[in-house]
């Protein structure tokens, strides 16, 4: 049994999954922020160390809603896979991220944190302003 998809579900789908990609990504930049804000409390406070390794943990959580995101927002539109290929690299920059923090390397940790907050919000710019090439509506 077939089944149609009319112009107006696939708009609507597209649309959802471009507010989820939003959304997602926002979310990715906000703990990022937070990370850095948390990152000057475990200079000063015996709570920043806490609160860094919860952020870490969430950073990381919005780093894979991100590319799930980022998958979920392609595949009905069919279009170009670069955003996917985007958020993967940026799970990964999250993963060494992580290690980075763990093994307390301070001086690779911190440089790479201001590169991917630096991305995630150029993500997000793009994101919001359409420019990313799977909501073009044409096939790349």
């Amino acid at each position: 049994m077939a089944i149609r998809t009319t112009t107006a579900s696939r708009t609507s789908t597209e649309h959802s999954g471009r507010a989820f990609l939003q959304t997602a990504i926002a979310l990715q930049t906000v703990a990022i922020f937070f990370q850095a804000a948390t990152a000057g409390l475990l200079l000063s406070s015996s709570h920043g160390e806490v609160l860094h390794s919860v952020g870490a943990r969430v950073m990381y959580g919005a780093s894979m809603l991100y590319l799930l995101a980022a998958v979920l927002a392609w595949r009905p539109g069919g279009g170009s896979p670069r955003p996917v290929l985007h958020a993967f690299g940026f799970l990964l920059l999250a993963s060494v991220q992580v290690v980075l923090g763990v093994t307390h390397r301070p001086s690779l940790h911190v440089p790479l944190g201001v590169l991917m907050f630096g991305l995630s919000v150029l993500a997000l710019g793009q994101v919001l302003t359409g420019r990313l090439p799977a909501y073009s509506g044409r096939r790349s």
